[in-house]
């Protein structure tokens, strides 16, 4: 092999040798970057999961609050421990029925009895339940109803109790202000209340 061969060879062998470098150093910066990106998302994710969570309760009761989600195979997990006796969850936006909300332990009873089709909820006390974000539901009348168009009901906390219209004299359909009795004749009757406490 003459020289002008052989520096021919060298030189496509030092320029095949930098492009491989250079896509080497592209694809580890890539995949670094879309880590940092995945880490960084499932943070930001966490941390917008909380400040939702949060945002459905008074700022007195957020600030103490347990935060808690699901995960994808519907397991319970803690994203912030809490010191008040509230537990808050970020819910689905996306879901009709699915608000953020931050409840007390007696709702979390009324809410766990509800979500297995208790014949009652268990709760022995009045549980209070925030939805300041606003919520979305299919009946005020049906607990279970699962077809009708969705209501959209502005911000309002609850207490759940199996409050009776006719000893109470409040309506028993929504309304944009005031108080009102959601799912009354039922066992899971409870008292809306609209607008921050």
């Amino acid at each position: 092999m003459n020289s002008a061969n052989r520096n021919l060879v060298l030189f496509t062998i030092a320029v095949a040798a930098a492009c491989i470098a250079v896509t080497y150093s592209r694809n580890t910066g890539a995949a670094n970057a879309a880590g940092a990106v995945a880490v960084g998302d499932t943070d930001a994710t966490k941390q917008a999961k909380i400040a939702l969570a949060l945002s459905a309760a008074p700022p007195d009761i957020a600030k103490s609050a347990k935060v808690i989600d699901k995960d994808a195979q519907g397991n319970t997990i803690v994203l912030r421990e809490g010191t008040n006796g509230f537990t808050c969850m970020p819910g689905n936006p996306k879901t009709v029925g699915q608000p953020a909300m931050c409840e007390d332990a007696a709702s979390m009873q009324w809410s766990e009895d509800f979500a297995v089709h208790k014949p009652k909820p268990t709760n022995t006390v009045p549980g209070i339940t925030y939805m300041l974000n606003g919520a979305t539901q299919r009946s005020d009348s049906d607990p279970y109803d699962k077809t009708s168009p969705a209501i959209t009901v502005g911000p309002h906390w609850m207490i759940m109790w199996p409050f009776d219209p006719k000893e109470t004299g409040l309506p028993t359909t929504h309304k944009p202000t005031g108080a009102y009795i959601m799912w009354a004749g039922s066992p899971y009757a409870h008292l809306h209340l609209m607008g921050p406490p």
